[in-house]
């Protein structure tokens, strides 16, 4: 409610008031009151994001209170346990180090089958980099922003920017529907904008779609638009910004297993070799799939029934 808006309420109820019912009327305004107080105060801290950190080296960016939340405990695989993605890991380590280094680096956008360790290998990547970097360097921070508050991205970059540590800001699952907008503003941030991306700001993001939009909504908007070669290019351009789009595909038997094994391996369960790849496969079968995400479901299955607990 704006302010004009309350006090036009106020003298419509005041009038009330002359005609006996001023107890009453005077509750309502007074409540009214207070909801116009929240809500100026509200729009006056839309404007601003608190950007306080402690020693930890990630947080999670909450839009209702426009601030960052620390992540004490991160839920990540050792970079060493991610296997069947070796180029892209490489690729992505790399370009994180030259990022953590004060060298130029490119956003990423890690495309592909579920499961095969997109959002994995970004926070492992950074806990990597993290435990190797030597103390006279400036942090690493990861920040998870939700796909749903993709419109506060440009005001988060401009207040991170004042900051002397570096941000790697992570978006999991990031893909748009028909009607969303949201996606201008990473479209601004990514490249193009005039104001551009901070210096000290990388931006990455997960996605189950390489071209972030359903294939069946590119061919309707194309279909049913009056310029089909440029119905839907606006939204399907916007995965050409990121200077890095790495593809994660469904990996083989012999490389699922091998994830299993590893993970067996480094949890210290132990198991009959033969066995324990026969009922892989048949843990795979029942899942319908084979991935790395169904791998440490396994193991954390096996884990459970042999009594062990397992911190995965």
């Amino acid at each position: 409610m704006r302010f004009s808006d309350f006090e036009r309420v106020k003298l419509l109820l005041s009038k009330e008031n002359l005609m006996g019912k001023k107890h009453k009327y005077n509750k309502i305004i007074n409540a009214l009151s207070d909801i116009s107080t929240s809500i100026n105060n509200l729009q006056g801290n839309s404007n601003k994001i608190k950007t306080s950190l402690n020693n930890s080296d990630a947080y999670y960016f909450d839009k209702l209170s426009n601030s960052l939340i620390p992540i004490n405990n991160v839920n990540s695989v050792s970079y060493d346990l991610l296997l069947g993605i070796d180029h892209a890991s490489n690729i992505l380590l790399q370009n994180t180090k030259q990022f953590a280094d004060g060298f130029s680096a490119n956003n990423a956008l890690l495309w592909g089958a579920r499961g095969m360790g997109k959002s994995s290998l970004i926070k492992a990547a950074h806990e990597k980099i993290c435990s190797e970097k030597k103390q006279n360097n400036k942090r690493l921070i990861l920040i998870e922003i939700n796909r749903e508050d993709l419109s506060a991205l440009p005001l988060l970059m401009r207040s991170l920017a004042k900051i002397e540590e570096r941000f790697l800001i992570f978006c999991d699952d990031l893909s748009f529907d028909k009607n969303e907008t949201s996606y201008k503003s990473l479209k601004t941030v990514l490249d193009g904008g005039l104001e551009g991306r901070p210096k000290n700001v990388l931006f990455y993001a997960t996605s189950n779609r390489r071209h972030l939009m359903a294939r069946e909504m590119i061919e309707n908007e194309s279909s049913t638009a009056i310029n089909p070669g440029e119905a839907v290019e606006e939204k399907v351009s916007l995965s050409d910004r990121f200077g890095l789009s790495l593809g994660f595909h469904h990996c083989d038997q012999e490389t699922y297993l091998k994830m299993v094994e590893n993970y067996a391996n480094h949890y210290k369960i132990k198991f009959e070799k033969s066995e324990l790849r026969a009922k892989a496969i048949e843990w795979a079968a029942t899942r319908g799939a084979r991935s790395g995400r169904v791998a440490i479901q396994f193991v954390r299955h096996i884990a459970g029934e042999m009594g062990k607990k397992i911190d995965a």
